[in-house]
C-alpha cells in the first residue's frame, strides 16, 4: 500500500516533481539558498535507483532557523494511515532506508537502541521506505527486531513532503523533528549512535 495523498497535495507534489529536475528550495537551510537533491530528483524520475551515499554530515538548526511544522501524510507497510499532525507535542525521528542498505543496515542496532531509550520521553520513531515490497521491509525489521513502524514510499510521496522542509538526499538520512513538528537536525548517511542521541536529546 502506497502512500495516500491528498487531491490538492498531490497537485502540489506533481508541480513539485517537475521543479526537482532542475534545483529543490530548502527553506531552513541556514544559508537560505537554494540546493540540489539528487535523491528527490531521482524518485521525482521514478527510475527506482534511490540510493546516494552520505557522509554522515551532521546540521542542526536554531529554533530561529526550523521555519514551519511540516506536513507529511502516507501510509505504513501495515496499512496505517499516519500524518505529522498527530505528531504535535512529541520528538519525531524519522530515518529513510531500505533492506539492502549497507550502511542502513549497519545503523539499525542503534536506532532500534535510541528507540528503546527515548520512546518512554516522549520520541516517536519511524522508517520511511524508499524501494522495497512490503515482505522485503518486514524481513529486514524482523531480522533486526525493529519496534515501530515504516511508511511505503516506493512512490515517493513522504521523499518529495520532506524535501519542501530539507533534502533527505542521501540513504540512509535521519531527520529529527522537534515537538512542534519542525526540523530541528539532519544526518546525510550512517547515524552515529552518540550523535543521533545527542540530537534527540537536544530536542526532547
Amino acid at each position: 500500500m502506497t502512500s495516500s495523498i491528498r487531491p490538492t497535495k498531490r497537485r502540489r507534489l506533481l508541480t513539485l516533481g517537475m521543479a526537482l529536475a532542475f534545483t529543490v528550495p530548502v527553506s531552513l537551510a541556514v544559508t537560505s539558498c537554494a540546493a540540489e537533491d539528487p535523491l528527490a530528483q531521482q524518485a521525482a524520475a521514478g527510475d527506482g535507483k534511490n540510493y546516494i551515499a552520505g557522509d554522515g554530515s551532521v546540521t542542526e538548526y536554531a529554533e530561529a532557523d526550523r521555519g514551519e511544522p511540516v506536513e507529511v501524510t502516507g501510509a505504513l507497510f501495515d496499512g496505517t494511515s499516519v500524518s505529522s499532525d498527530e505528531w504535535v507535542g512529541q520528538v519525531t525521528v524519522l530515518n529513510f532506508w531500505y533492506a539492502s542498505c549497507a550502511p542502513c543496515r549497519e545503523e539499525a542496532p542503534d536506532l532500534v537502541s535510541l528507540h528503546d531509550e527515548f520512546a518512554p520521553q516522549g520520541a516517536a520513531f519511524y522508517g520511511v521506505n524508499i524501494r522495497d515490497e512490503r515482505a522485503t521491509a518486514e524481513a529486514f525489521e524482523r531480522s533486526f527486531g525493529i519496534p515501530y513502524g515504516s511508511f511505503d514510499d516506493k512512490d515517493g510521496g513522504v521523499l518529495l513532503d520532506m524535501t519542501q522542509y530539507v533534502p533527505p538526499q542521501a540513504v540512509p538520512t535521519t531527520i529529527v523533528l522537534d515537538r512542534e513538528g519542525r526540523v530541528s537536525a539532519r544526518i546525510l548517511g550512517l547515524a552515529d549512535r552518540s550523535t543521533l542521541k545527542a540530537l534527540i536529546a537536544d530536542a526532547l
